[in-house]
């Protein structure tokens, strides 16, 4: 992996997640899987190795996956999926196959699973993992994000060192 690679992945994941969302996608097709659309996280450097952190609420069926999971990938498509996107984060796995619901095609890889649709895959080795501690967020985030930041249960936050790219 060229340092250039990692880099324009990193800087297309922040721009996608921001403005088009991404999916985060935990298991193998052996240990089963589950994926979901994000529309938070951050790429950058951490303890000097480019890193990808996305954040799930511990409702979502894909936490568990995260949770148990030593690798997650994270994938971004074009805008013309975005409405596949859509149903991936409003459907739950555990509810019903929602990927079939949908035009995408799931891949099994080495770490994890992608999509045949995604035009970057970013594999990433699970770090280190923390709930957000909802005391600290600043009282105009939680007025802003009311009804996103649930107060009974913060999200976490999975952190991954960037291994592949896709």
């Amino acid at each position: 992996m060229e340092d250039k690679q990692v880099r324009e992945a990193m800087s297309a994941f922040a721009t996608t997640v921001h403005d088009e969302w991404a999916l985060v996608t935990a298991g193998t097709e052996a240990s089963g899987w589950n994926t979901m659309t994000i529309g938070w996280g951050s790429a950058g450097t951490l303890w000097s190795k480019p890193t990808v952190t996305v954040y799930v609420h511990p409702w979502r069926y894909t936490h568990e996956f995260l949770e148990r999971e030593d690798y997650f990938t994270v994938q971004l498509f074009g805008l013309e999926h975005h409405g596949d996107l859509g149903i991936l984060g409003s459907k739950s796995g555990r509810d019903c196959n929602k990927v079939a619901l949908t035009s995408l095609t799931p891949v099994a890889l080495e770490h994890g699973m992608t999509f045949a649709e995604a035009t970057t895959t970013i594999v990433c080795k699970k770090w280190y993992t923390q709930a957000i501690d909802l005391d600290a967020v600043p009282a105009d985030v939680m007025d802003r994000m009311a009804g996103r930041l649930y107060v009974d249960a913060a999200h976490t936050m999975f952190v991954g060192e960037i291994v592949d790219i896709l």
